[in-house]
């Protein structure tokens, strides 16, 4: 009995010791690293949880604005499993954007998007489905094909909206999104096929950044069983319209018929990976849009002046959007550079060292993910009193740029995104499609950041009567059911 309690008392202490030790070396870099300066955290968990408390969207988290002050604008830690390396240095973050192509994907997105995805393999695959994208989400495409479907869409749901008295802004950008975007990659689907494939979408888990634990019961693990289902009717509805012989959509005409062609597979994989970075993505922002709007009566004023001026100047057959009349949305697309600008307290740079990187005396192993915060949007010596909501800031501006030394939404770089054009698209259409109604936003609708942007009672738009007080502070019932 003797022996084994004193068996147990060495283990015990050899796992304390361990443990200790493991402490130390995740505090304390090895004598021949000069890392810039931070903190760690515990082992394995690091410092995700304080990383990941919800904060004001429109403000730069607590966790960086602390160790800004503590350690400066270029520090390390862990999170979520990784070694982390956050800048808040602007041109720190530029030079690893246009050097640095390998995206920096913590372990669990990396699951979720799969190793054989060509977005983040090597920078030639990279390359080519770049090319493959803006072939129908670039300027011409947009032109041609997109926004016919995004306005008649937007016009649908809008008009539906109107008659329930509300409307759920990121549900229904969702909708409008994914209901565009199957159109261009499918063709025409049966009604079931099609309900099945929107809320599989829909109901796609969010919070990508997790833990890498792939059990039952934890996010990952849910994540990668949607992935699988999601996959699944995706290929399964491809090769049944191939074999039937019916019509793709245009998108999967451009995969096939280039001269660069790519697998069933790669191409499934492809069209999974573009679904999910804008239904994760634009929804998001253009409710935080509306939000601003609503809060600004100014704005709102301004933008409803515009769109009215768009509207008068049709007849009554010309219902559709023309491209000459989006270019022409000066104001509202000062309001998205504005809203973008805000609501980026989140980092627009990710990228991975794929060798040792010198950052002034600083060395970096290859390994470490570096994640660029866009701090110059804050700067009050580039943008007066940065943290207001001001659209005419961006008066006589060029409002086509999406990045710039002091302007980086949408990252820089190869890595870039690629969907930067379609999303601001897509924003400014249903904010004229919304501008031609008085509408509110529910008193109480607040949002916040977890890293994505979140609306913790909604963010649901009511429609008034001419005749109608705003007695927004109340819910429809029926609101956002259908």
């Amino acid at each position: 009995m003797v022996e084994v309690y004193e068996l147990l008392t060495v283990m015990v202490s050899l796992i304390v010791v361990k443990l200790f030790h493991w402490i130390y070396q995740s505090k304390n870099p090895k004598p021949n690293e000069k890392l810039p300066p931070g903190s760690m955290g515990f082992p394995i968990i690091g410092e995700t949880f304080e990383f990941m408390k919800p904060h004001d969207a429109f403000q730069f988290p607590t966790f960086i604005k602390e160790r800004i002050i503590r350690y400066g604008p270029i520090f390390r830690t862990s999170l979520f499993g990784a070694k982390v390396i956050i800048s808040t240095d602007i041109e720190l973050n530029m030079e690893i954007a246009k050097t640095n192509h390998a995206p920096g994907l913590t372990k669990s997105i990396a699951q979720l998007f799969g190793e054989n995805n060509l977005f983040f393999q090597s920078k030639e695959s990279h390359k080519h489905v770049r090319n493959l994208t803006f072939q129908l989400l670039g300027s011409q495409g947009l032109k041609l094909s997109v926004m016919q479907d995004i306005d008649l869409l937007t016009r649908t749901h809008m008009e539906e909206g109107a008659r329930r008295g509300c409307l759920d802004v990121k549900e229904i950008s969702s909708k409008i999104l994914i209901e565009c975007l199957a159109k261009k990659v499918t063709g025409d689907m049966e009604p079931e096929a099609a309900k099945e494939l929107a809320l599989c979408w829909r109901c796609f888990p969010s919070g990508w950044f997790r833990f890498p634990l792939n059990l039952p019961g934890t996010g990952v693990y849910k994540m990668m069983k949607a992935r699988k289902r999601m996959l699944h009717l995706l290929k399964e509805t491809i090769l049944k319209k191939r074999a039937s012989g019916e019509e793709l959509g245009e998108f999967f005409k451009i995969i096939f018929e280039g001269a660069e062609t790519m697998s069933v597979d790669n191409a499934i994989e492809y069209i999974y990976t573009l679904f999910l970075l804008a239904n994760e993505t634009t929804p998001r922002i253009l409710a935080a849009t509306i939000k601003l709007i609503s809060d600004n009566p100014k704005v709102m004023k301004e933008l409803h002046r515009e769109h009215e001026g768009i509207v008068r100047g049709k007849t009554e057959k010309e219902t559709s959007i023309t491209w000459e009349e989006y270019k022409s949305m000066t104001f509202t697309q000062m309001v998205i550079n504005e809203s973008l600008r805000i609501t980026s307290t989140a980092p627009t740079v990710f990228r991975i060292f794929d060798h040792e990187f010198q950052v002034g005396s600083y060395k970096i192993p290859a390994g470490w993910i570096f994640m660029g915060y866009p701090n110059n949007h804050f700067n009050p010596k580039t943008y007066d009193d940065p943290l207001v909501f001001n659209p005419w800031r961006w008066e006589g501006k060029d409002l086509g740029a999406i990045v710039s030394r002091t302007y980086i939404p949408f990252g820089a770089g190869s890595r870039q995104c690629v969907g930067a054009e379609f999303a601001k698209l897509q924003m400014a259409i249903f904010i004229h499609h919304l501008s031609r109604d008085r509408w509110s936003m529910k008193i109480g609708t607040t949002i916040l950041r977890n890293f994505v942007l979140m609306f913790p009672n909604g963010c649901e738009v009511q429609f008034l009567k001419d005749t109608e007080v705003d007695n927004s502070s109340g819910s429809n019932p029926d609101c956002c059911n259908g």
